[in-house]
């Protein structure tokens, strides 16, 4: 799937990516409407029809992924949720592998992330994977999601890379579009980012289940 003679830079997706999407999944879609149903005295039912558009409205956007933003609107302590239920942070099956064997080839590997650096912190301290990384980069940081052509320029400043010798794995193929509008010649899906969740089906772009897939020739 990946000459890896051609690959200079790898950069990483977290969440869905090298993180089972169980643990965000679960946060957003059940324990924060169960915890704004309590505060506001709604059902868990009304609860989730009042924030599914207010989330819906919010995706591909920065404001999406800032856990400053969602405490404030929802007047919950969203970083301190996640670290009540942090015991469901997991590493997908064969990241670690992959990780230790990329670490021992010459290629840079960078963590990029739409994650807030809160809820970055408190997956790098559950998982360890902190070390694997040449640098980490959250969107936050450059002020535009992955989403955006801006976030790559941006990124291009910061962590100096060739489009053409760049490998992005990423889950979200609204990322991967921007990716390649922004020209990087390498992009990979992950076809079960949750592992709770059936395996998708993908054809706009290569697509691995697991990054066993990926360590030939590495």
């Amino acid at each position: 799937m990946i000459d890896w003679e051609k690959i200079d830079t790898v950069l990483l997706d977290m969440d869905g990516t090298l993180l089972d999407l169980n643990f965000d999944n679960h946060f957003w879609l059940e324990f924060v409407p169960l915890k704004f149903a309590e505060k506001q005295g709604l059902s868990i039912e009304i609860a989730k029809q009042q924030l599914e558009p207010r989330f819906r409205s919010m995706e591909g956007k920065l404001e999406w992924y800032c856990l400053d933003y969602w405490s404030e609107v929802l007047e919950l302590d969203i970083a301190g949720l996640k670290a009540e239920i942090s015991g469901l942070i997991a590493i997908l099956p064969h990241v670690t592998e992959f990780l230790e064997k990329i670490q021992r080839s010459p290629k840079k590997v960078y963590l990029v992330t739409n994650a807030h650096r809160g809820s970055l912190g408190l997956k790098m301290n559950k998982t360890c994977l902190q070390p694997f990384f040449d640098g980490i980069i959250s969107s936050h940081d450059l002020g535009s999601p992955k989403e955006h052509a801006d976030f790559w320029r941006l990124l291009q400043q910061r962590v100096p890379f060739e489009k053409q010798t760049a490998l992005l794995i990423d889950d979200s193929l609204a990322v991967l579009h921007a990716a390649k509008q922004f020209g990087i010649a390498h992009l990979i899906s992950v076809s079960r980012p949750d592992t709770q969740q059936p395996k998708k089906h993908i054809t706009a772009y290569p697509a691995i289940e697991d990054f066993r897939e990926l360590m030939m020739g590495l």
